[in-house]
């Protein structure tokens, strides 16, 4: 069995988790493809994850309401224990990489992180990941009785909706007591998708030149064409944009099919985070900038003088 533990999030399966189906039947790994669904009132994820699953594991419970690390990594390494799987798949998203871990841990398994493919190996199996910010494919091999991995966000193509539903069962799960209590929870809301489900991003450097004209073209040409919005470090560390947008290394990783950079200069820690998007705008005035080595699409211009243009003709 190939487990997979399902990422969602406002009642709906996140677009990682149907990457993380793709990759799983493409590695070759026999066995069926099983989601793991864990929260609370998660009635409607389950019905999503039975479209593309095989079958489908929910642990629909007041335990599982807030996301915990170590209850998560309890969970999914019960279910791996019972169910035999082979090969334990896990998103590479902040709370993914936080608890992936203790699941190898708890299974002596080995950990391959963040890749970018599977494919197995006769007994093995072989993973590509970035290294090097980005600049270096390495290829790895692990074997054993249990392999936990952690997929790349936006690396694999969403998986289309099965001939026949998977089958759906609850599990009953033997949970530890969390020892970190959560007394409290900020939840930004916005209209705009969010980076990790947007196949178009817009991101505002510093060259925009203030937060009025962060927002006036930035957000405008978002809204316009419907991209989510992106930052970099040094907007963030300004305290124009919230950490949730900023987009890097130290940020978020994003492969979008179009990423519109404005006023961006292309840093190597930024380029490592959007790096392999599928075509890159980049609008900048100054004409020797990095960003322009990786871009298949550059203006060279003030972004306060061409965007508004941009805006227009969108809205028309």
């Amino acid at each position: 069995m190939i487990l997979i533990v399902a990422e969602h999030a406002g009642g709906k399966l996140a677009k990682s988790t149907l990457e993380m189906v793709t990759a799983a039947r493409g590695s070759g790994r026999e066995g069926p493809v099983t989601l793991l669904v864990l929260g609370q009132g998660v009635t409607g994820v389950a019905k999503e994850a039975a479209a593309v699953a095989d079958q489908v594991l929910v642990a629909d419970l007041p335990a599982l309401a807030i996301y915990n690390a170590e209850v998560w990594a309890a969970a999914a390494t019960q279910i791996a224990r019972e169910g035999e799987a082979h090969t334990v798949l896990i998103g590479g998203s902040r709370s993914g990489r936080e608890y992936a871990p203790r699941v190898a841990v708890k299974l002596d398994a080995p950990y391959l992180e963040d890749v970018i493919g599977l494919s197995a190996q006769g007994d093995a199996l072989r993973a590509q990941r970035y290294t090097f910010l980005a600049r270096v494919t390495e290829s790895v091999e692990a074997s054993g009785p249990m392999i936990v991995v952690t997929v790349k966000p936006g690396a694999f193509a969403p998986a289309a909706p099965a001939a026949q539903p998977g089958e759906e069962y609850d599990v009953d799960l033997d949970l530890p007591a969390p020892r970190v209590e959560v007394t409290g929870r900020s939840v930004e809301k916005s209209s705009r998708v969010a980076l990790a489900e947007a196949d178009v991003i817009v991101t505002g450097g510093r060259g925009v030149g203030s937060p009025e004209n962060f927002a006036t073209y930035v957000e405008g040409l978002a809204d316009a064409i419907g991209a989510g919005v992106g930052a970099t470090r040094a907007v963030v560390d300004a305290g124009w944009r919230p950490y949730a947008e900023q987009v890097g290394q130290t940020g978020k990783t994003v492969q979008p099919q179009a990423y519109i950079a404005l006023g961006v200069s292309g840093a190597v820690q930024h380029l490592s985070g959007m790096g392999k998007s599928r075509n890159i705008v980049a609008i900048n005035k100054d004409a020797e900038a990095p960003i322009f080595k990786v871009a298949d699409y550059g203006i060279v211009g003030d972004v306060n003088q061409i965007v508004p243009a941009l805006i227009e003709a969108a809205k028309k």
